[in-house]
């Protein structure tokens, strides 16, 4: 996962290879950024 490189030939695997990429990748983002909360 997260290659640069797309491996798979076939065009609907390179679109799911591709979603699962940006599955990850935003998913790393989302834990990794806080979330503000105001504290009363």
């Amino acid at each position: 996962m997260l290659s640069p490189k797309l491996t798979l030939r076939d065009y609907n695997a390179l679109v799911g290879e591709t979603l699962a990429n940006m599955a990850a990748i935003n998913e790393v983002i989302r834990v990794s950024i806080p979330v503000r909360q105001q504290i009363n």
